[in-house]
């Protein structure tokens, strides 16, 4: 899979050496660019814009997306607990399974419930009575599966054959839709316009019959908004017809969007050796701390990589013990020597969230620089008693 980001923006003009390694930076100025463009969207097109926590929960900037955005959607409970306490604006809840032990807190903190089957509603359907008697306001909806594939992985695409998520669009009844305030569909993966709109093609063919009666349609995430060729006035037409054909409230729900290009991963190197090529051990773990290096696969890019024909490819590997703990081969902007700094781009939604400390790996500090005023804040270290107390 190939990266369609990895623009260095100021970082370019940012010293690795003032944070520590390995170490997440973002960047606020970057942020609001990013949060501007969607809520400019929103303006023009009349949809409302939620961030996806599951991609980039940073809360420590849940301000100033609050400035910007609509709310959050979150995956389950501990999603939407952090949203509560965190976030301004609408809570939209999806689980592709909910606990029956989460279920009454979940309704009590989300604006949206939406559930992945109708068997799932019938069997939530005492506590949803419940929480409406007791005067909790929220709304149901269903997750559908359109059922057209545009994925370029199939582990990352909802309509891959014998998908898990979402109930099969043409086993949709009226049964179904009387169950329901709203449904929801999510089935890209970075990519901009044209997949989006052949998916409504197909959905639209299902669903015209009952036009009109849903309050809402969110077409979740995957696109990729902020990116400067993404085709926005083709997209703000799109939500804008949506509307008026089917009387609904639209949501999109931007997780890479929001924080594309604006964080990177800084990492240093801690040795180096020969196997019939340069091979460097670095602090950067892809397994601990960028583990869709591994799962998508893809190259993630380098701040100031230098062409092949100016220096000599070094393989990079992270410290553990696992043997495919690599990140790729890279002509780095100086010597391949320890103590070298270097940086990922775009390293702020999917890999924050999905660090681990496999190995006893330390998990990356958490930094946030304005690049407007060259504000630098270490918001968060991680000390070996984190890797202890998630044991037993």
């Amino acid at each position: 899979m190939e990266t369609r980001a990895g623009d260095p923006g100021a970082f370019a003009q940012f010293d690795l050496s003032r944070v520590d390694s390995p170490a997440f930076v973002v960047d606020a100025a970057k942020l609001r660019d990013n949060l501007r463009v969607l809520a400019d969207i929103r303006d023009r097109s009349g949809c409302k814009v939620l961030s996806a926590l599951k991609a980039f929960s940073m809360w420590s900037v849940a301000p100033i997306v609050g400035e910007y955005l609509d709310g959050v959607c979150t995956s389950g409970l501990w999603e939407a607990r952090l949203a509560s306490e965190h976030y301004d604006g609408e809570i939209t809840t999806y689980c592709a399974a909910y606990k029956e032990a989460d279920m009454a807190e979940i309704l009590h903190l989300s604006d949206h419930v939406i559930f992945n089957s109708p068997r799932q509603i019938e069997r939530f359907a005492p506590y949803i009575l419940d929480a409406r008697n007791r005067g909790v306001s929220f709304d149901v909806g269903l997750r559908i599966n359109p059922m057209h594939a545009e994925g370029e992985v199939p582990r990352y695409d909802p309509c891959a054959p014998h998908s898990r998520l979402g109930f099969p669009i043409d086993q949709l009844t009226e049964e179904h839709i009387a169950q329901v305030d709203g449904l929801h569909f999510h089935t890209l993966c970075e990519q901009d316009f044209a997949p989006l709109q052949r998916t409504w093609d197909v959905v639209f063919d299902h669903l015209e019959p009952y036009f009109g009666r849903f309050k809402w349609l969110n077409l979740g995430g995957g696109h990729h908004v902020t990116r400067a060729d993404y085709q926005r006035d083709e997209l703000v037409e799109f939500l804008r017809d949506m509307a008026e054909d089917t009387g609904a409230q639209v949501y999109i729900e931007p997780g890479e969007a929001v924080a594309l290009n604006a964080g990177i991963l800084v990492g240093e190197v801690l040795d180096v050796g020969w196997n019939g090529m340069p091979v460097a051990i670095t602090d950067v773990s892809a397994t601990c701390h960028m583990p869709d290096v591994i799962e998508a696969p893809y190259r993630p890019a380098m701040l100031g990589e230098r062409d092949a024909d100016e220096g000599e490819a070094v393989r990079l590997g992270g410290p553990s013990c696992l043997a495919g703990d690599v990140i790729g081969d890279y002509v780095l902007p100086g010597e391949a020597e320890p103590g070298t700094r270097f940086a990922f781009l775009d390293q702020a939604h999917y890999s924050m969230v999905k660090t681990t400390t496999f190995n006893g790996v330390p998990l990356p500090s958490i930094w946030l620089w304005d690049s407007e005023t060259d504000s630098l804040e270490c918001v968060k270290r991680f000390d070996w008693e984190t890797f202890r107390d998630r044991l037993s």
